[in-house]
């Protein structure tokens, strides 16, 4: 089976599983794992903050940098449908007692700064107090685009301009680092601070980490424990991260650059076939493919919206009869992500195989001898 239904699915390198099985371990809550310390001191080098904290995953990394700088009532100004506010649970209402200001975003997952400085609330009473501006890079929605260091440092500008901090849910901010062919420092400006996935493309069996300052960190570490999210003997896989966090041949980070040419050969062959609609290759900067699998636009009326899905729901099932797994997007899309572990002739099969399962719910020619 080719699992392309997220970067979430790989499987460590020999070299983690080598590093993990013998981790120097300790209590970390404590602060006496000699694997999370160290993990934790690569990650804040490598994002040029004080400090960082380990915790399970992306999404508890993202509702305590919530809770870390957000007073319950406080306003979050966010992208519209943004991962970390309609991907998570609604944890930052239901946990740390935030709301949210969503604004509308482009297609090249920025928005107009202008509708950012607008965002902000008076010092009204009847109204909540604006406490943390966030974006998302890569932002999901748009395809996996990656937000560049001008665009990031304008945003981190016009947050402390208000006297709010700026969050990044980096889930996926090497990609964009790699794709944008900069340090990955560069994409967290002073001040900020930002969560990023080890369980991602950078392979690891599990875990994210927060960055920031020594007293944010600290808040963090604070919030990790009310959650439930104090760890033990963690270095057992922390060890994996400290792998993945290198550069040169064992390391995770210089590779993402083939990820993203797997998605480039893909969506340039699945756009020239027949029955795949709302592609455009030139967009795939990462390692993200979005596409539609019908004949006409995403339908507005609802009896036009349930035929798309329906068609999905055939297309993705007959992919799955020949060993290839996609997933379901919003808005009647089909997403497929290369990781590691997915190699050149394994895209090459994948793409043979949706020719394949479009002919079989009969939006393409069916293949002669």
């Amino acid at each position: 089976m080719i699992d392309l239904r997220s970067d979430t699915v790989t499987k460590p390198s020999p070299a983690m599983w080598a590093a993990m099985s013998r981790a120097e371990v300790g209590d970390d809550v404590f602060g006496e794992d000699e694997s999370v310390n160290a993990l934790e001191a690569r990650a804040a080098e490598l994002l040029g903050t004080e400090a960082a904290v380990l915790v399970a995953s992306g999404t508890m990394g993202n509702l305590i940098g919530i809770m870390a700088s957000v007073p319950r009532g406080g306003e979050i100004i966010a992208p519209a449908d943004v991962h970390m506010i309609s991907g998570e649970a609604a944890g930052h209402a239901v946990v740390a007692g935030a709301s949210v200001r969503g604004i509308p975003w482009h297609d090249d997952g920025t928005f107009d700064l202008v509708a950012l400085r607008d965002a902000f609330r008076s010092d009204d009473v009847h109204e909540p107090a604006t406490a943390l501006v966030t974006i998302e890079n890569t932002h999901s929605l748009s395809m996996g685009q990656p937000l560049t260091p001008a665009f990031t440092q304008a945003v981190a500008d016009i947050a402390a301009e208000r006297g709010v901090r700026l969050f990044i849910d980096g889930a996926r901010l090497f990609n964009a680092a790699v794709a944008l062919g900069v340090p990955a420092r560069d994409l967290v400006p002073p001040g900020a601070t930002a969560t990023f996935c080890l369980s991602k493309s950078l392979g690891c069996p599990v875990g994210s980490l927060i960055v920031g300052d020594a007293a944010f960190i600290h808040r963090a570490r604070r919030a990790r424990k009310l959650l439930g999210g104090g760890m033990r003997q963690a270095g057992v896989f922390a060890a994996a991260g400290v792998v993945a966090l290198q550069h040169g041949p064992d390391g995770m980070i210089d590779r993402l650059a083939d990820d993203h040419a797997h998605a480039r050969r893909l969506a340039d062959a699945l756009a020239s076939m027949p029955g795949i609609t709302r592609l455009d290759p030139s967009r795939v900067k990462t390692n993200f493919v979005l596409f539609g699998v019908d004949a006409r636009d995403w339908p507005a009326h609802s009896e036009g919206r349930e035929w798309v899905l329906r068609r999905r729901a055939e297309f993705l099932d007959a992919l799955a009869s020949r060993g290839v797994k996609m997933i379901e997007y919003p808005k009647g899309l089909i997403r497929a992500i290369p990781h590691y572990g997915v190699e050149s002739a394994d895209i090459e099969t994948v793409i043979d195989a949706v020719r394949e399962a479009l002919a079989d719910i009969g939006l393409a020619p069916a293949k002669t001898a």
